[in-house]
């Protein structure tokens, strides 16, 4: 004799809930990925940061006081 199986119903959204993903969840991660595809294609334009004199001073001071 087999047993009846019991399927579960589909949840009630409830409180109006949207299930559309909004604008920027599909054009922020598509503009990084053309972002990082144009600096593989043309690195000579992907330059490294340099931190300004003062700041790089203030840290080094912020380092050696926090080891003290």
């Amino acid at each position: 004799m087999s047993a009846r199986t019991h399927t579960r119903p589909h949840p009630v959204l409830r409180g109006g809930v949207d299930s559309r993903l909004p604008w920027w969840a599909l054009v922020l991660p598509a503009l990084a990925f053309v972002t990082l595809l144009a600096l593989v294609l043309n690195p000579s334009d992907a330059h490294a940061a340099t931190a300004e004199p003062g700041i790089t001073h203030l840290l080094e001071r912020a380092q050696q006081l926090i080891t003290r």
